[in-house]
């Protein structure tokens, strides 16, 4: 029977697996580190078997960044959200707020996270690549908003999207840096108004 979300039973399950995995693997990489932690111990915590573990997530990198796919799909909701006339900048700029609330309503979690990903270069590359789909989802949207011409549309949106993420990436490392102390929008704004001049 399928929930009333449209989403089967079984997918639900394995969503609440998912993040039960993922948070306890957070727990474990913040209190020994990422290098450290084995999937084994992973699994152990969760009470399944490490193989087990890699249905849910093909690689050790995926625990953590996994926590991240969903991010690239908001950020475009909210920015298809957005009036068609709005400015580009000012556009990407609203359509973070949201994200920017779920980070800072989970503080220590968030913080932890982005401490992680910052101190362990094993993570950089899938982060990367994480990073790189976020801006994929953004791309259409932004080029659609350039009043330019068609073919100098989509470098200057790959472009613009490109500093705009580096701005909300640059912004959540200080933030996490400073423990949560200093106001995430107000970094993202500081961020924003450097690369705009």
């Amino acid at each position: 029977m399928a929930a009333s979300s449209g989403v089967g039973l079984r997918e639900l399950t394995r969503r609440a697996v998912r993040t039960q995995i993922a948070e306890t693997a957070m727990e474990l990489f913040v209190a020994k580190g990422y290098e450290e932690t084995t999937v084994d111990e992973i699994a152990a915590a969760v009470g399944i078997s490490g193989r087990s573990v890699f249905r849910y997530f093909p690689t050790k990198e995926d625990i953590v960044v996994g926590l991240l796919d969903g991010i690239g799909d908001e950020l475009a909701a909210a920015l298809a959200a957005r009036p068609r006339d709005e400015p580009p900048w000012v556009a990407l700029r609203n359509a973070m707020t949201p994200h920017l609330d779920s980070l800072t309503r989970d503080s220590d979690r968030t913080i932890a996270t982005a401490m992680l990903l910052a101190d362990t270069p094993a993570l950089r590359g899938a982060l990367l690549a994480k990073r790189a789909r976020w801006a994929e989802a953004l791309v259409p949207d932004i080029s659609r908003r350039l009043k330019l011409p068609p073919a100098r549309r989509d470098l200057a949106a790959r472009s613009l999207v490109g500093a705009a993420l580096t701005c909300l990436n640059n912004a959540v490392d200080d933030w996490a840096r400073s423990n949560g102390r200093k106001p995430l929008a107000k970094l993202l704004d500081t961020a924003i108004a450097a690369v705009r001049g």
